[in-house]
């Protein structure tokens, strides 16, 4: 089973992914951890991205789904994916259903964690609190909760007329999101 899991900044999609992956003997595949895997290695592409990232740009759609397909076409991980935060447009969200098919696999659910932007802003104060992440200020928070809200709605129109997307609400407790999504997953299961 593959799963897409996504949400604004500060929704909760790495927590309620770390539970699934536990519940479900699942893989966890962020993009965001990919990306700074590249960096750590100090590989040629980890020197390309770094280069990007820091010049304040996004890293290209190709890019991303060439790191995806690694995983994808991996045995290892087979119908055994949670996507977290992938895919952020339309062309990636196509892109993740022709890769999985030249696979033979597909998405079998898409979660949306639904969160206002009052929650978010309560949340990146929280988290401030305790990890003090450079990209936790409120005023970055609404930047991020705007462009992404602008960017998804395409991939969630995409994933609802496809019959999978389902959407979950990720203002309850983390236990009470968890245990939401877990019927869902059963519910798919069969």
């Amino acid at each position: 089973m593959n799963i897409v899991i996504f949400g604004p900044p500060g929704a909760g999609k790495g927590t309620q992914s770390n539970l699934i992956v536990k519940q479900f003997k699942l893989h966890q595949l962020s993009t965001g951890e990919l990306l700074r895997e590249e960096i750590k290695n100090k590989t040629e592409l980890g020197k390309k991205i770094s280069t990007i990232i820091n010049s304040g740009n996004l890293v290209s759609d190709d890019t991303v789904g060439n790191l995806i397909k690694r995983y994808i076409s991996d045995k290892t991980y087979k119908n055994r994916i949670i996507f977290d935060g992938y895919p952020r447009n339309l062309i990636q969200a196509r892109n993740l259903d022709k890769l999985l098919s030249q696979y033979n696999q597909k998405v079998d659910i898409a979660l949306k964690l639904s969160v206002s932007l009052e929650v978010i802003k309560r949340r990146i104060l929280e988290r401030k609190s305790l990890e003090k992440r450079a990209d936790d200020s409120e005023e970055i928070a609404i930047k991020r909760f705007v462009t992404y809200e602008n960017n998804i709605r395409p991939v969630i129109d995409f994933y609802k007329q496809s019959n999978l997307l389902k959407v979950v609400n990720g203002e309850a407790t983390i236990s009470e999101i968890n245990i939401e999504i877990s019927g869902l997953i059963e519910g798919i299961k069969g």
